[in-house]
Formats: structure tokens, sequence, C-alpha cells
């Protein structure tokens, strides 16, 4: 089949068959299909859309693309959890550790920082001698000595969708609801999952600002997982405030271990963690209702046994053995750590989030070009949240700086960022809908 007569196909708003979809995606692999061939069929799937069956077709091409993981060697539910990406999202640290202490096997591949959002990797590498790359054994045994392990994407998991992403990227068609699915599931499939539960961000922090859009996009996943035979369900969440009270790499890292030892328990924090554990637990089979899964996730908490297994998982992938035990040892700090206040006293009403994952990388914190060193020192703690009442003893937020320079541009943005009104708002739900 020639390249080019796909394109057309699609261009004229034709659907694509199986065949022909999977001979495009072994074309990207193989380099037979060029870059503009690519960014050609990308384009005309943005403007034409695809089918529920093309886009199937389509994440599991991707995902056939290169090594598909099975795990014959674990005896339980293999699950796992994706973000859409939001500001102050550290889920992912307590989540997977919390799942393991319950019964399941979490291996978890992440990503980097990505426009405004932070990412998990990021997060992991400020750690000291962590590897978010090991090798497949490594990794694998990890996963079955520990229950879980958090790493990177390897190379050779759904190449294709590397490089789609890369043109979709820089050719405008990023925003694609069928694109987006078979990018996210393709990556998610190849890792040989039973069960995926969507955390799907919505609001001003987040890629998908609509409610509309986040309810397109979750249907997309939940249907396309749910046919390609991995059980799959969506939780929407609230982004139009910072999740938790931290934002920044090491920062973020202290708050999940602070969380799993039971020091911190950020209110919205906690509950989109536990529901999404929840639904995990629920798919996997390990409990049979949803009060029975909340419990036994809250006996993991306070038990400490996702404590140890974060710290198991810390350990085994290079870290220091006692990491949780004392993590301000080993984590880096800023150079100015100092609080920053509202101009005027009332109640926080609101806040740009986006602005606020900017002014990470304003500090360093976030890459402005792929190959940038990150500062994971940086960042802000004790950050408010909506309905908080702010005044001069009462910060918005304590900025980790690396200057006075740094600081004052980091403070007068945050001011700028956070809306503070004489009357308490309305406050809005965390978890605003279930797709299944």
């Amino acid at each position: 089949m020639l390249p080019q007569e796909i394109i057309r196909k699609k261009r004229d708003r034709q659907t694509l068959t199986t065949d022909e979809i999977n001979e495009f995606i072994r074309g990207i692999t193989d380099g037979s299909v060029v870059d503009a061939q690519t960014a050609a069929l990308t384009m005309a799937v943005f403007l034409n859309g695809m089918t529920k069956e093309e886009t199937t077709a389509l994440t599991l091409a991707m995902r056939d693309s290169g090594n598909v993981l099975s795990w014959p060697e674990i005896d339980g539910p293999v699950v796992d959890k994706h973000s859409s990406g939001g500001v102050g999202d550290k889920i992912s640290l307590i989540l997977a550790p919390l799942v393991a202490a319950c019964g399941a096997f979490v291996p978890m591949i992440s990503g980097r920082g990505l426009g405004h959002t932070g990412g998990t990797l990021d997060k992991f590498d400020s750690i000291p001698g962590y590897q978010t790359a090991p090798t497949d054994d490594l990794f694998r045994r990890t996963v079955k000595k520990v229950g879980c392990a958090i790493i990177g994407q390897t190379g050779s998991l759904a190449p294709a969708d590397k490089k789609i992403y890369a043109i979709r990227d820089v050719c405008g068609t990023v925003e694609s609801i069928d694109l987006i699915t078979a990018s996210i599931l393709s990556k998610k499939l190849a890792a040989g999952l039973d069960c995926l539960v969507m955390d799907l961000k919505c609001g001003n922090g987040a890629f998908m600002d609509s409610l509309e859009r986040a309810v397109e996009l979750a249907a997309s996943i939940v249907r396309v997982a749910n046919a390609a035979g991995t059980k799959t369900k969506a939780v929407i969440t609230d982004m139009n405030q910072v999740l938790g009270s931290t934002v920044g790499n090491a920062l973020e890292v202290s708050e999940a271990v602070a969380y799993l030892k039971g020091e911190n328990n950020d209110p919205r924090l906690h509950k989109i963690t536990l529901e999404l554990c929840t639904e995990l637990l629920l798919m996997a089979g390990i409990e049979s209702s949803a009060a029975k899964a909340k419990t036994k996730l809250q006996n993991a908490l306070e038990r400490g046994l996702a404590l140890e297994k974060f710290a198991a998982m810390v350990a085994a992938l290079g870290g220091p053995t006692d990491f949780c035990e004392q993590p301000d040892k080993y984590l880096p700090k800023a150079a100015i750590i100092r609080p920053v206040f509202a101009k005027i006293p009332g109640y926080v009403s609101a806040m740009d989030t986006r602005g606020i994952g900017l002014s990470i990388i304003e500090m360093k914190g976030g890459r402005t070009t792929p190959q940038q060193q990150l500062d994971y020192a940086t960042g802000y703690s004790d950050f408010c949240q909506i309905g908080t009442y702010v005044d001069e003893q009462t910060p918005l937020a304590c900025i980790h700086a690396q200057n006075e320079d740094q600081f004052c541009r980091a403070s007068a943005e945050l001011q700028k960022l956070i809306t503070v009104s004489a009357n308490p708002p309305v406050q809005s739900r965390c978890i605003i809908k279930k797709i299944a």
C-alpha cells in the first residue's frame, strides 16, 4: 500500500482499514514512511477524525510497534494509573505503593514534565541514585519483589508513538482526541496491564480546560482501552487549583513521603488518590465494594504498609536505603526559603493554575529545551487553597528560590496569579465525573 494513498483516503474523510493503519505504522517504525507523510496523515486525522474502530486499530498498531510486556512470573493483577497532567500532581508517587500494599502489581511507566505540567520522572530524579531508566531485568525484578516500580518509557515500548508525537508537537496536531487516545494507550497497553484508571484533569491548570473536551477524551480512552482488552475507567478531577500543598520536584517528593507517613493529609489530594486507588482495587477484583476498598487502603496507610513499599521501591531502583526515614538529608534544598503574602487580606477565590506551573519553569524547575538540566529544589511549599483566608500571618505560599532576583520575580508573579476576595468562595468538587 502506498503511504500517499492512505493519506489521500483519510484526507477525503474515508475510513481506513486495519491493514492500512498497520502498514502505515510499520512504515513509521522502520523509516519507510517519511516525516512529511506522518505529518500529513496526523493533520488529516486532526481535521476529519477517526471512527472507534480506526482509533482502536491505531492504538494497537502503535502498541505493537515495539515490545509488549507480559508478566507470567507475577501471581496477581497488573494495574496502572495515568494522569493527563496537572500542577502539584504527585498522586502517582502515592498511588503506586499504596495499591501495591493492597495486593496489586504496578509497573508504572511515566513521563517528564510537558508544558506547564510537572513530570513524575523529574520528581524521582531529585532522589539521589534513583534509576528512572533501569534495565528491563531490574524493572521486572522490582515489580515482582516490591510490587511497584515507577520508571520512564524505554526505547522498545511503543517506538512509533515517540516518532508520531514529536511530529504532532511541531505540526499543530497535539489536541486531536483520537491521536491523544492512541498516544496514551499505546504506551500503557504495552506495559501488559489488566486494569487502568485514568485521572483526567479538567480546569485552568489542565490541558483539557473544558468539561466537554475532558468527557470526550475520557470516553474515547475508556472505549478504546476496553475494546483492546484492558479494563479501564476514567475519573475527571478538578485542576482549577494546585493539588496538595507543594509545587516543584523535590518538594512534591517530600510531600508524598509525608503523606505516606500520615504527617500531611491535604483533603483534596487524599480524596482524589483514594478514589483512583478504589477504582483499581474494584476493577482488579481485590475488593468487592468501594467501602471495603477504602477501608483496605486506609489500613495500608495507617499501618505504614504503603510507606514500606515506597521505601523498598526507592532502594531497589538505586536510591538511598533510608530515604523515607530522613528524606531531607537527601533531597536538594533552595538557598532562599521565604513566604510571600497577599497585598490585601481576604479569601483565596481563584488562581491561574497554568500560570503557577509556568512560574516553576521560570525558576528552572521545568524545561524550556529538551536537554535542560533542572533545578530540583525550586518551587513552592505551604501553598494556599481556594477558600484559604490569607493575611499578614498566613502566606499565599512559601517560595523556594536560589537567589533574591528569582524570589522577587516569583513573589510578584504569585501575587498576580492568585485572586483574593472579601467573601469566601463557593467550593467546587474535586471529583467531577466518572466514565466507565
